[in-house]
C-alpha cells in the first residue's frame, strides 16, 4: 500500500497535496451567472481544469442546441414530476457556486423530480437514465425523500453530449438516502455537474460516484447539514484513460453541532496524458460542535504518461470535535505484487486485473446493486484488457 504524503509536499509531479485555502471554504454562490468573472485557469477552483475542453460552457459561448433524453423507472408509489424553472422545491439544497453550475440553472427549461414519500421504504432502486443525444444540454433534477423514508437511486449517464446539469438531493429527517451516480459517457462527451445534498435531522446520505467515460468530466459534490444528528457518506471510483480529464471536487460544510462525514475517492490512470484531479475540501464551522470527519484519497497509477493531482483540505474553526483527518497517496503499479501472483501460477493479465479488482472492491461493494457492481467490475476489466492489447 502507498504511503500517506504528508500535507504540501509533492512528487515528481504525480501528485500534489495542499493546504486548506480561505477562497475555496468561502465561495461566492449564486444563481445568477454575472456574479461569476469568467475564469482564466489560473483561479484556484480552475486551475487543474483544461478550460478550452469546457466547449464553451465556462464562458457563456455554449448554446443549448442538443439533447438528452431523461427516463425514470421508479417503483410504485414514487412520483415523477416534470416541473418549470418555477416550482418552490428548485434551489432548496443550495445555490451554485461556479460559473458552469450558475449557467445550468439559468439555462434550463424543464426540471425533474423524483419524490418518495414518508416513511416508505423502497425495495427497488429508483433507476434515472440520462442518455446524451449530441450538442449541448443543461438539466436540473431534484431528488426528495421524505421523512423516515429508505431509497436507493441509480442515476446513470450514457452516450455523447456537451451537459451542465445541477442535481439536488433533499434528504428529510430521519431518512436514509444511497445515490450511485456512474458516469459511462462516450469518450467525446463533456459532463459538468453539481450535486448538493441537504441532509435533515438524524437523516444519512450516501454517494457512490463512479466515472469512467467522457472527454472531461467535473463533478462537484457538497454536502450541507439542516440539523444535528445528519450523516454522509461519499464514496468515489475512477478509472482515468488516455486522454481523459476526469476531475472530481467535494465540499463538506460542517455548519451545524453533532454531525458526521467520511469520504473515500480512488482511482486509477493508465495511458499518456491521463488526468484525474481530486479536491476534499471539509469545513468545520466554530458552531459545529461534535463533529466527526474523515477524507482519504487514494491512486494507483498504472502507466508512465498519467498525472494526478490531489488536494485534501481540512479547515477547522472548533476543538470540541470528536475527530477530524486526511490522507492522500499515489502509488505506481507495483511489480512485486504482480510478481507475488504469477510465482503462485497465475498469469500476468490476470494477475495484472486481481490487483486492481482488489484496489477498487472496497468501493464496488459500497453499492449493493449486485447487477450493477459486477457490470462495474466488467468494465474495469475492459479497460485494463485495453490497455494490454
Amino acid at each position: 500500500m502507498a504511503e500517506t504524503i504528508p500535507a504540501g509536499s509533492t512528487t515528481d509531479g504525480v501528485i500534489q497535496v495542499g493546504q486548506p485555502t480561505d477562497a475555496r471554504v468561502s465561495a461566492l454562490a449564486s444563481y445568477d451567472v454575472a456574479d461569476f468573472p469568467v475564469p482564466l485557469g489560473r483561479e484556484e477552483e480552475w486551475r487543474f481544469t483544461p478550460l478550452e475542453r469546457l466547449r464553451g460552457l465556462h464562458d457563456g459561448t455554449a448554446v443549448a442546441d442538443g439533447g438528452v433524453r431523461v427516463e425514470v423507472t421508479a417503483p410504485e408509489g414514487v412520483t415523477v414530476e416534470t416541473v418549470g424553472r418555477d416550482d418552490a422545491r428548485l434551489g432548496k439544497a443550495g445555490k451554485p457556486v461556479d460559473r458552469v453550475a450558475a449557467q445550468a440553472y439559468s439555462s434550463f427549461e424543464k426540471a425533474s423530480i423524483v419524490s418518495v414519500p414518508k416513511e416508505t421504504v423502497l425495495t427497488e432502486p429508483v433507476r434515472i437514465a440520462v442518455h446524451g443525444e449530441g450538442g449541448t444540454a443543461f438539466g436540473h433534477q431534484v431528488v426528495e425523500i421524505g421523512a423516515f423514508a429508505e431509497a436507493v437511486v441509480v442515476i446513470d449517464h450514457t452516450g455523447d453530449a456537451t451537459v451542465a446539469a445541477n442535481v439536488e438531493y433533499l434528504i428529510g429527517d430521519g431518512a436514509k438516502l444511497t445515490v450511485v451516480s456512474v458516469q459511462d459517457w462516450d469518450d467525446t462527451a463533456v459532463h459538468a455537474g453539481q450535486h448538493t445534498a441537504l441532509v435533515g435531522r438524524d437523516a444519512t446520505f450516501k454517494s457512490v460516484v463512479v466515472t469512467f467515460g467522457g472527454d472531461l468530466v467535473r463533478l462537484h459534490p457538497r454536502v450541507v447539514y439542516g440539523a444535528p444528528g445528519g450523516e454522509a457518506e461519499l464514496y468515489g471510483l475512477y478509472f482515468t484513460d488516455n486522454g481523459q480529464h476526469q476531475e472530481h471536487r467535494l465540499f463538506i460544510d460542517h455548519d451545524t453541532p453533532h454531525c458526521r462525514s467520511n469520504v473515500a475517492y480512488k482511482g486509477a490512470l493508465q495511458g499518456a496524458e491521463a488526468h484525474a484531479v481530486w479536491i476534499g475540501d471539509v469545513l468545520i464551522r466554530a458552531a459545529a460542535e461534535g463533529t466527526d470527519t474523515y477524507e482519504l484519497n487514494r491512486n494507483l497509477v498504472l502507466t508512465d504518461g498519467a498525472r494526478v493531482d490531489s488536494v485534501p483540505n481540512l479547515e477547522i474553526e472548533t476543538g470540541e470535535i470528536v475527530g477530524a483527518g486526511h490522507a492522500s497517496a499515489t502509488g505506481r503499479f507495483e511489480d512485486e505484487q504482480l510478481f507475488y501472483l504469477m510465482a503462485r501460477g497465475i498469469p500476468a493479465d490476470e494477475a495484472r486485473r486481481l490487483v486492481v479488482r482488489g484496489f477498487f472492491a472496497e468501493l464496488v461493494q459500497q453499492i449493493g446493486i449486485p447487477e450493477l457492481e459486477e457490470r462495474l467490475i466488467d468494465k474495469i476489466e475492459a479497460e485494463l484488457e485495453a490497455s494490454v492489447g
